[in-house]
């Protein structure tokens, strides 16, 4: 009896499996093989993709020249590393995008306004089917 239950509620499972929805992250290495430097346009290279809430972005740059700074749009806007920011200074980083806009500047204000800023919205995934 305990096994006829048992396999009851295996084949229940195994007909609701196909009703659930998983999220994957997608990881990015920001300015691709160029990696976060003033040598490409870091706008121009977000707009390649579509961003999501949980998607990571990978930082690697040179700590000595540049930093990752995550900022309020106000901060974005003038290159300016506000107080409420969170700055990343180590030459590798890995960032998870939260819901809704994200702003990210390098610390060094000339450099923030030659190219080294990004504004990316992540939205919600859209659900997958297992």
């Amino acid at each position: 009896m305990a096994m006829a239950r048992e396999g009851g509620i295996l084949a229940i499972l195994m007909l609701l499996l196909p009703c659930f929805e998983t999220t994957q992250s997608t990881t990015y290495k920001v300015g691709g093989d160029e990696g976060w430097s003033p040598t490409i346009s870091m706008e121009a290279w977000s707009l390649q993709y579509k961003f999501y809430a949980g998607d990571k972005l990978v930082f690697d740059y040179d700590e000595q020249l540049y930093s990752v700074n995550l900022v309020d749009k106000k901060g974005y806007e003038t290159c300016t590393v506000t107080k409420n920011a969170k700055t990343f200074e180590s030459g590798h980083e890995e960032i998870s995008l939260a819901f809704g806009p994200n702003y990210i500047i390098d610390g060094n204000p000339e450099n923030c306004v030659n190219s080294m800023k990004l504004s990316i919205n992540a939205t919600a995934r859209p659900p997958q089917r297992l």
